[in-house]
């Protein structure tokens, strides 16, 4: 009889009532739950699990009871009629689910919920809400990029931003390209009217490798040119289906593309974590992530700086030009046509040459120089951050503890308003009067500025000036005698109260505020990354120390992210002077870079200018305040002799919560100050001294941890 029961029970089981598919879908997301996860419970694969919600199929027993058992008791937590009880979600992953057209009948969504948060983690309400993922263009509804990834049957699913996943029909390379550029609808709007689209980007893990014929890692000889050998097997399939490469190849960062046809253009771009394209430096572990994590980091840099086009100093670089367009249409002609023209307050399509004292050692400019000549500060423009440190005074060492301050982004807040030149070469003047809203350089003797009397505001100022760096000069000593300066030092020595005669200068006439669009957006990239890191702005000095203690802890991801933002500052600075690289070069001869209107020298140098004179400015205002002076700057970090272990022990704060005008406050935006890091006087005494007297205390500020060479960071 107990057999016959269970027959009548299989039976039973196998017409198991089912919700229709759209149902099934939304109870998981209600609860949730992933499909990899509902796929273990029941001892399937994920794609059976997306076929069941999509209706392609139907699960057949002993599966159907088990997955109408979960349904039932999910219908019974998120009834129908009302979501009150389904848990909370992302706004933006909230959005991109309800705003997503349907995709063609190839493309089939999967998963639109992300992935439930970690146990113990931490989000803190974001500055304001962010913006969805998805582009307002139908064209681009499921975000700028997908990661993708396959299974042990071959196969292939992308992860997108918001949680969303789709199947992949694509069987080699050239049709995945077809495939993202007709059905996968990837990519991002421009940002600028002027500018263009952005190209959709595809990560492929390991197993996408293997799928599409890629090898998973690339080999010594492949490393060191940085691409895979022109005859591989890949490479020989894209030209059989008419597709291109860029001129570095088929590397980390791949762009494959076909000549544009009108307006449409075709591109993709793929980024291979594998081969190293995701820099451990400044993507910490994001190449071991899970696929769907690994689309929410990338997708959240793509939405707030924009889709990365390689390293971050390369995505900088791209996003000045996104920003601020070389070119535009034009008035219609005569006949109705518009054509490209040149977009003011652009650095234009063509490159321009730089002055020769702006011009790096081996530059075309300086091939007539004899060999192994040294240039120096009057023969060329030396704008760099600070490195320097004293000794300490023995009233400093009577104080127990040293408190590094750094300051937040800036580079970014130097770039902020810098009046640079835009699309015009450099013109000589011999003995100009100096102009401090001219951009360029100067010729000019500072030797003569004392920093023992110094106008602070607009009042004279005595001040102990041995204690303090000199403005001019990265290593904080004062100049001796003529060399070259960017417009920011320069007045800033008038702003001093001293008077300056230019010998002669390298000027660019035509100026404006090219970077400001930029600093905005990678500004606001900061500030909302903070915010969703539990660090809010305008917060009192007390609840921001305590806001920052272990912040990167709340959300390892978005500290990634975090990371690769304030990369990009640095990094997009640092390739406006991009030097030769690679074997073969000679001095004298031209490299790639200089091919690129974005190769300026000058710029960087004001920018850097900038930031080093902001730097001197806030130490100037303390110490005129206080009488408290730095013991070792490095770049946007200072270090003081404290009494107490905190910042509020170098920093005056009133009741009121107001400090020294002019110096340092501490808070999240980019030019205030946080806590970088303390160690005792006695700490700094014993590296001092065994490793030399004048070791730059701030480069190991903050873990006390000193290696053997001092190379720099």
């Amino acid at each position: 009889m107990s057999e016959l029961f269970s027959a009548v029970d299989a039976l039973v089981a196998s017409r198991s009532p089912l919700p229709p598919p759209a149902e099934r879908k939304r109870l998981r997301q209600a609860h949730g739950l992933t499909l990899d996860e509902v796929a273990a419970a029941l001892q399937v694969r994920r794609a059976t699990v997306s076929g069941w919600e999509a209706g392609r199929t139907e699960p057949r027993p002993p599966e159907r009871e088990a997955y109408a058992r979960l349904l039932k008791q999910l219908a019974e937590l998120y009834p129908a009629d009302t979501d009150a009880t389904a848990p909370p979600r992302d706004t933006a992953d909230t959005q991109a689910t309800r705003t997503a057209p349907a995709p063609p009948p190839d493309v089939t969504p999967t998963q639109p919920s992300p992935p439930p948060p970690r146990p113990g983690t931490k989000k803190a309400a974001p500055r304001k809400a962010p913006a969805a993922p998805t582009g307002t263009e139908p064209r681009f509804a499921h975000g700028p990029l997908a990661v993708l990834d396959a299974d042990t049957d071959r196969q292939v699913t992308a992860y997108c931003v918001g949680g969303l996943v789709l199947d992949v029909p694509a069987k080699s390379l050239p049709a995945l390209l077809e495939w993202t550029l007709t059905d996968a609808q990837l990519g991002a709007e421009k940002l600028h009217g002027c500018g263009k689209d952005a190209d959709p980007l595809l990560v492929l893990t390991e197993a996408a490798c293997r799928r599409y014929g890629l090898p998973v890692t690339l080999s010594e000889s492949e490393r060191l040119t940085g691409r895979l050998p022109d005859g591989h097997k890949v490479l020989k399939q894209l030209q059989r289906a008419d597709w291109q490469l860029t001129k570095r190849g088929f590397g980390p960062w791949a762009r494959i593309y076909r000549p544009a046809q009108g307006r449409r253009r075709q591109c993709v771009q793929l980024c291979i974590p594998s081969w190293n394209a995701l820099d451990t430096r400044t993507w910490g572990n994001a190449a071991q992530l899970p696929p769907a994590e690994l689309a929410r980091l990338l997708g959240t840099y793509a939405r707030r700086v924009m889709t990365p086009r390689g390293s971050t100093a390369v995505t900088g670089l791209e996003l000045m030009t996104a920003l601020n367009p070389p070119t535009r249409a034009s008035e219609p002609d005569d006949t109705g046509k518009r054509h490209k023209e040149h977009r003011p307050g652009s650095l234009g399509e063509h490159p321009i040459d730089c002055a020769p004292c702006e011009a790096p050692d081996g530059h075309p400019l300086l091939a007539d120089l004899p060999r192994f000549h040294q240039r120096g500060p009057a023969e060329m423009l030396f704008e760099e951050a600070y490195d320097w440190a004293r000794e300490l005074t023995d009233a400093e060492c009577m104080r127990r503890y040293l408190v590094g301050i750094d300051v937040n982004l800036a580079f970014g807040a130097a770039a902020n308003g810098v009046v640079v030149g835009l699309s015009q070469p450099p013109v000589h003047v011999t003995h100009p009067e100096f102009d401090p809203t001219l951009p360029g350089a100067w010729l000019v003797d500072l030797s003569h500025v004392d920093l023992s009397r110094v106008l602070a505001g607009k009042q004279w100022r005595r001040l102990e000036g041995e204690l303090l760096p000199s403005p001019f000069t990265p290593t904080g000593e004062r100049p001796t005698g003529p060399a070259w300066y960017a417009t920011p030092t320069v007045a800033y020595a008038v702003e001093l109260g001293y008077d300056v005669a230019p010998v002669e200068a390298w000027v660019r006439r035509e100026k404006g505020k090219y970077l400001d669009a930029w600093y905005k957006r990678l500004r606001n990239a900061y500030v909302d990354t903070m915010a969703d890191l539990g660090v809010g702005e305008k917060l009192p000095p007390g609840e921001f120390l305590e806001a920052m203690d272990g912040y990167k802890q709340r959300d390892p991801q978005m500290a990634i992210v975090l990371d690769a933002i304030k990369s990009t500052v640095k990094g997009g600075i640092g390739k406006l002077r991009e030097r030769a690289r690679g074997g073969g070069w000679k001095p004298g001869q031209a490299w790639p870079a200089l091919s690129r209107p974005t190769w300026r020298p000058d710029i960087r140098a004001a920018v850097i200018s900038r930031a080093r004179v902001n730097m001197h400015r806030k130490m100037v205002a303390l110490a005129a305040a206080t009488g408290r002076y730095p013991v070792a700057v490095l770049s946007d970090c200072a270090v003081y002799a404290a009494d107490g272990p905190g910042p509020l022990h170098v920093l005056p704060y009133d009741a009121g919560g107001r400090t020294v005008p002019g110096s340092f406050r501490l808070g999240v935006s980019p030019g205030m100050v946080k806590h970088e890091g303390t160690q005792t006087t006695l700490w700094a005494e014993e590296v001092r001294e065994k490793h030399g007297q004048f070791l730059n205390l701030a480069r190991y500020i903050k873990t006390g941890e000193v290696t053997a060479k001092d190379d720099g960071e």
